[in-house]
């Protein structure tokens, strides 16, 4: 069963509050780690603190940060020389406020013209050229495989080969239930291939639309709950079965969870956390 413990939220979810507000809730909810990130309106990721002040803000409020979210394009090969750059300034603040993960995202644009194979060697190539510089920071690259038809890395399987083939020891991969249940990747197939110790993080979010799955977008991605249309519950169960430890993050993009006033919000990501502990009675 999961614990509390390895629960975790990514700041997307409630992202119009500060960082020390951010903190100041969820440690009222018992929640100890977070995902930064990098592109909320308006906002650094840590609110232009310095980052010793950061480090005085986890350890007062006992809170752990596992990634910062994300290195945007990180496989397209022509954007290399500003990913580089990008990937350097991320990790040397990763590294001054002990976060021990970047986030990799692919390129997701309907306009991308290289074929799958095109696709994949670029991926494993930017890996191979990111490896020396994620080793000499100490931190972990984690790829997270985007499931829309545009994604460039859409299967779990695929940004798993491409690790393998990259020969780096620091790559993870980010399961995203949303992004599998919506991409190329079926069970029979990760029950044959998917090697679960090169999961390093787990992002959770609920649907409750019954639209067409590739109309899904991340508008759609909400709080899970009893009405959940992707299976959170089994994906998750399918993980620990077969190994898995490790944090699960809750990544809502939905507008209608992140408007929430604060009690509501409080009331919804308590009920959501109780069905993933299996302390609520799934409905119809």
């Amino acid at each position: 069963m999961l614990r509390r413990s390895q629960i975790s939220l990514n700041r997307i979810i409630y992202p119009h509050i500060d960082l020390i507000s951010f903190f100041e809730l969820i440690s009222k909810l018992d929640i100890n780690m977070i995902e930064l990130r990098n592109d909320l309106p308006g906002s650094q990721i840590i609110d232009g603190m310095a980052p010793e002040r950061i480090c005085e803000l986890t350890a007062h409020y006992g809170i752990k940060i596992l990634t910062i979210n994300a290195l945007q394009k990180f496989n397209l090969l022509s954007h290399l020389p500003q990913a580089n750059e990008e990937l350097r300034s991320l990790l040397d603040l990763a590294s001054a406020i002990h976060c021990p993960a970047i986030v990799l995202c692919p390129l997701n644009d309907p306009a991308d013209t290289r074929d799958q194979r095109q696709r994949f060697g670029e991926t494993v190539s930017c890996l191979q050229a990111y490896r020396q510089i994620f080793a000499d920071a100490g931190i972990k690259g984690y790829l997270e495989p985007l499931g829309f038809a545009e994604s460039s890395l859409s299967s779990l399987i695929a940004a798993q080969a491409a690790i393998w083939e990259s020969g780096a020891q620091c790559y993870r991969i980010v399961y995203d239930t949303f992004h599998h249940y919506i991409g190329p990747d079926d069970a029979d197939l990760l029950e044959a291939e998917l090697d679960v110790n090169l999961i390093g993080l787990v992002h959770a979010s609920g649907v409750e639309s019954k639209l067409p799955k590739q109309r899904y977008r991340d508008e759609h991605r909400g709080l899970i709950t009893e009405k959940d249309q992707i299976g959170n519950l089994g994906q998750i169960q399918f993980l620990r079965r077969r190994g898995f430890d490790g944090p699960v993050s809750l990544e809502p993009f939905a507008s209608r969870v992140q408007t929430l006033p604060e009690h509501e919000f409080k009331t919804a990501l308590s009920r959501c956390i109780d069905l993933l502990l299996g302390q609520v009675e799934r409905g119809g």
